[in-house]
């Protein structure tokens, strides 16, 4: 009873807000259009971005500015949320906004490191992060070298890593975002597992315990695919903390000669058990990721809609579908035909 009246008008503005989500069929509708000015004007007929896209001239959006106007949409919908939030609800938004805040700093690296023009206006996020953050993401964004980029951080709890990560040589990015990302999880697994209530632990612990794993699957493919890494490299790179993967399973998939091989031993894992159909055909580890994470978001929701879990599924599945937008706009523009894009970012055909 006492969830019910705790969360009973949150998890009621998480069903409007639900509503509003993109369903299969409008996947369907936007990968078979032909240009992005249409895809634009498609999601311009959608209530949850409609608000946001107005007014704006679909032909002349690049992308940079579209991606911009649905990272607002993601944000607005944040805030919503942190407005009919009470005290307790708050906390936990204060530290799922750490993940928006270090998605920020990856983009500003990958500006620094490559060398690129940032894509998107991060003034136009300012006031949103204002009220969340101590973050200045204007300095961030106008800094061109990483000790510049570092000194705006100051004070922060990314400041020390970043000091640490630039006193040592062949830094690459992989290196900047995996430890960004470590920061993020641990940060997060210490402080819900310390604050939340059994029943929120344990729907929490299990979205983020297998986001760790499948983070870890991802880097350990990565790394033999693209780095030719030897075990104790890969290992080294990882995050220290296990889900239901084993620490010899880890190590097995690390040591693999071959990619045939580590899909084997993934297959001998949990989620080989959970996607056995899936790994026979040795997909990117990335579409694992969003089945794996779409599924335990929605069971853990369904489990328990008057709690804490109901707010962290919404928030997933806003983010994968803004995502998903993201990826079939840009295929869009490239050509590709509805059933490639299906394929290709939504794993369906």
């Amino acid at each position: 009873m006492g969830n019910l009246l705790t969360y009973g008008g949150l998890t009621t503005k998480i069903k409007a807000m639900k509503s509003r989500l993109i369903q299969e069929e409008q996947y369907r509708e936007l990968a078979g259009l032909d240009s992005v000015t249409s895809s634009v004007d498609f999601l311009k007929s959608l209530p949850a971005y409609s608000p946001i896209l107005k007014g704006t001239e679909s032909g002349e959006l690049h992308r940079g500015q579209i991606e911009q106007l649905l990272l607002q949409a993601k944000y607005r919908d944040f805030s919503k949320l942190y407005r009919f939030s009470n005290l307790s609800q708050r906390k936990f938004l204060d530290l799922y906004f750490m993940h928006y805040e270090i998605a920020i700093l990856k983009r500003c690296l990958r500006s620094i490191i490559g060398g690129q023009p940032m894509e998107v206006d991060l003034s136009q996020f300012q006031d949103f992060f204002n009220r969340h953050s101590k973050v200045d993401l204007i300095r961030l964004s106008n800094a061109r070298s990483l000790e510049e980029f570092t000194a705006n951080l100051t004070g922060s709890p990314y400041y020390s890593m970043l000091v640490h990560l630039n006193s040592q040589e062949n830094m690459r990015l992989f290196d900047y975002e995996m430890n960004l990302d470590l920061i993020y999880f641990k940060t997060m697994w210490k402080v819900t597992t310390k604050n939340l209530k059994k029943k929120e632990r344990e729907a929490i612990s299990q979205c983020f315990g297998q986001r760790l794993d499948m983070l870890n699957i991802q880097w350990i493919y990565r790394c033999l695919k693209y780095y030719h890494m030897d075990a104790v490299q890969i290992f080294a790179l990882l995050i220290p903390i296990q889900y239901h993967l084993k620490t010899e399973q880890i190590q097995a998939m690390a040591s693999a000669a071959t990619l045939e091989e580590f899909f084997q031993i993934l297959k001998q894992t949990y989620y080989g058990n959970l996607l056995p159909e899936e790994l026979d055909r040795h997909p990117d580890p990335e579409k694992l990721y969003d089945q794996v994470m779409e599924r335990v978001h929605r069971m853990t929701a369904q489990k328990d809609p008057y709690s804490i879990a109901i707010v962290n599924s919404y928030l997933f599945s806003k983010e994968l579908e803004i995502h998903r937008i993201i990826n079939i706009i840009e295929s869009i523009r490239y050509g590709l035909s509805q059933a490639q894009i299906l394929s290709s970012v939504m794993n369906m055909t």
